[in-house]
């Protein structure tokens, strides 16, 4: 790993029972944790019962039947070895923000563990490749390794996939200038650490994994959707009541639902004491 680690850093991939980050399950997650100390990597590879069907189209895809998992352990089962083995590590994957994180975070949030991701990096190697080079997964391996990847749509697989591309971004783009989303469009050298690459992959405006939320350019939450977009999310949740219950009561990720509560909180904490 060519990745100057200040943390430990946790690349994993989930295979699902379809793409609904809400809705469906995951059936396969697999990990591999790099140690800032410099020890050996340590892998976690589970087979999940998801308790829910899997989607005709999803099996198509990775291939795990419901006979695979019918005698395997819940997600309710293994989170708290999969919660201590992530530990404060940053975390990095293939489409990991728009995807695995969000349904992981959902899948901690039904076992009743807040999994906190507000000081972590989180790395989208998709987001290097579909900035510099857009393809694929397998296409990402063949361009940055040389060589073509296997068993693709297997988690574990795609985990060492998804390293293997990383390494090869950091090689090939040792010597160019990346420009770094932040909405000042800044061309930054890439360094090989950790917060560089979450600055890099993450369109920092956003609040939260699902992009219902953003900041403005005054560092002020606002709604990034409906009829309240662009407007400040604190204010119009504690005035409009029936919008922000039912945002509670509707398909919005844990995280959009806790910053939402957080907001209303502190703005009604502010208002009371400018009483």
């Amino acid at each position: 790993m060519n990745l100057n680690l200040k943390k430990d850093i946790v690349f994993f991939d989930i295979e699902a029972t379809g793409l609904h980050v809400l809705r469906d399950r995951i059936v396969q997650l697999a990990m591999i944790k790099y140690m800032a100390n410099g020890e050996e990597p340590a892998e976690r590879n589970y087979l999940i019962n998801p308790g829910i069907p899997i989607g005709e189209e999803a099996m198509s895809v990775h291939g795990i039947t419901p006979q695979d998992i019918a005698r395997k352990p819940t997600f309710q089962q293994l989170a708290d070895e999969i919660f201590e083995f992530i530990g404060d590590a940053d975390l990095a994957g293939y489409r990991s923000n728009q995807y695995d994180l969000p349904m992981l975070m959902e899948e901690f949030a039904r076992c009743g563990i807040d999994f906190e991701i507000d000081d972590r990096n989180l790395v989208d190697v998709q987001r290097i490749f579909y900035k510099m080079e857009p393809r694929t997964l397998s296409a990402a391996h063949r361009y940055y390794t040389g060589t073509e990847m296997e068993d693709a749509h297997d988690a574990l697989a795609d985990v060492r996939a998804t390293i293997a591309v990383l390494n090869g971004q950091l090689e090939m783009y040792a010597d160019r200038d990346l420009i770094v989303d932040d909405g000042e469009d800044i061309a930054r050298p890439i360094v090989p650490e950790a917060d560089k690459l979450h600055a890099f992959t993450n369109d920092l405006r956003m609040v939260d994994a699902t992009q219902r939320l953003r900041y403005d350019h005054n560092g002020v939450i606002v709604f990034n959707f409906g009829k309240y977009q662009g407007q400040p999310a604190a204010e119009v949740l504690t005035k409009d009541r029936q919008y922000y219950n039912w945002m509670l009561n509707k398909e919005f990720s844990q995280q959009v639902k806790k910053t939402i509560k957080k907001l209303v909180k502190e703005h009604r904490d502010d208002q009371d004491g400018e009483k």
